[in-house]
């Protein structure tokens, strides 16, 4: 059937056919029977999009079941007792040979068993074999419970390091669309500072770049923003703390993290100044920042564990009077803002080709907020070209 002119930058089903099969042999070797996983939001919520190209959102649960050899079956908000196949109407989801639908509201806790209930009728045939849990930090404790009870005689494993092993290598048409959210970024990021003025609010800033983001195809992400006097640091923030009035003389620190067309997640962070020229010194912390960046990309290279790249790079922070890192500055993107892998020291995976990977240096020092954000594509040797064009400069506004 075609797809649903309604889908926004769909992805291939070639593509999606290529996921199944990798994820299935991987099944096999492990002896896994079903793969069950639930996301409820499009931030951190990969999984369910990465096997069905249909979007968890507004904190409803979606519910995939993916056999090893048969369809997937779906549970996902709407009416009760809603049933239905893809080739009713036009075509949403692929893969798929049901879709079972109830309203369970996470505020209401009363429905907590409404979608376990639907998810045990899709995994009665696989009463006694082995079930697969993808991204259990996702899926709600009353899933976990109600099918564990559900199904004594069954054997299960958690499955999301599977997953994740094949999810963070990118194909070449996700490689493309990964591409194409930087440079929707490039344009958002630009739309801001041409908006900055004093007198606005940081909100209406992350606003200017959010309505470029969604007039280019964007459906989710976030706006990080943060105005501050020079020489009086702040940390960018989200929507609830974005209330500060801009004045001449402002730092305005801007975070663009949102999906372009087709989902794929990127980021570009950047600085400008208000009715001023930047000061000396915060020129030459940009860079510092550039220098430990590029100390980062080389060390980016195929079968790198995390944990040396973290530690080296603390150490060169150290050395040159900085502040160590101690969250998370450089880590992999995909249908997930926040993708493996991790580069800090309590991730197991190496660094990989083909991995979407972003490195951004943050840090308070000298007076200012400095920092600068961009996404690599990991290639044989290491990092290629930075993905993002907007220059590397504090931009002078207003």
């Amino acid at each position: 059937m075609q797809l649903s002119e309604r889908l926004n930058a769909p992805i291939s089903t070639a593509e999606l056919e290529r996921r199944w099969r990798a994820v299935r042999a991987a099944m096999e070797k492990e002896k896994i029977d079903v793969l069950l996983m639930q996301n409820s939001n499009d931030h951190m919520g990969g999984y369910v999009r990465y096997f069905t190209d249909m979007p968890a959102t507004n904190g409803y649960p979606n519910t995939v079941i993916f056999p090893r050899d048969d369809e997937m079956s779906i549970v996902c908000q709407g009416p009760f007792g809603g049933s239905e196949t893809t080739a009713q109407g036009d075509l949403k989801w692929r893969g798929v040979k049901k879709i079972m639908t109830t309203p369970s509201y996470a505020s209401a806790h009363y429905t907590k068993d409404y979608d376990p209930e639907l998810v045990a009728k899709a995994l009665a045939p696989y009463a006694k074999a082995t079930i697969g849990f993808v991204g259990t930090y996702q899926m709600s404790y009353a899933m976990l419970d109600y099918i564990k009870r559900a199904f004594p005689g069954a054997r299960f494993v958690d499955a999301s390091e599977l997953v994740d092993r094949i999810k963070v290598i990118k194909s070449a048409e996700e490689m493309e669309l990964v591409k194409r959210a930087a440079l929707m970024q490039d344009g958002a990021m630009r739309a801001a500072f041409a908006a900055v003025k004093p007198g606005m609010r940081d909100t209406e800033v992350a606003a200017a770049a959010q309505h470029y983001s969604q007039c280019h195809g964007s459906e989710n992400g976030i706006y990080l923003c943060a105005s501050m006097p020079l020489g009086q640091p702040s940390k960018f923030a989200n929507r609830h703390l974005q209330n500060r009035v801009i004045q001449n003389g402002d730092q305005i620190a801007l975070l663009v993290e949102d999906n372009g067309p087709g989902g794929m997640y990127t980021e570009l962070g950047r600085s400008c100044v208000v009715g001023t020229k930047v000061p000396q010194a915060m020129k030459d912390e940009l860079d510092f920042c550039k220098e430990a960046r590029r100390f980062t990309l080389d060390l980016l290279k195929p079968g790198t564990p995390c944990k040396d790249i973290w530690d080296q790079f603390n150490d060169f922070m150290r050395k040159n009077g900085r502040p160590e890192e101690a969250r998370l500055y450089c880590h992999g993107q995909g249908y997930d803002l926040v993708e493996r892998p991790l580069v800090r020291n309590d991730e197991p995976m190496t660094i990989e080709k083909d991995m979407n990977i972003v490195v951004h240096p943050t840090y308070v020092h000298n007076g200012y907020l400095n920092w600068l954000c961009d996404n690599y594509l990991i290639g044989g040797n290491g990092p290629g070209d930075r993905l993002h064009q907007f220059p590397e400069e504090i931009v002078e506004v207003g």
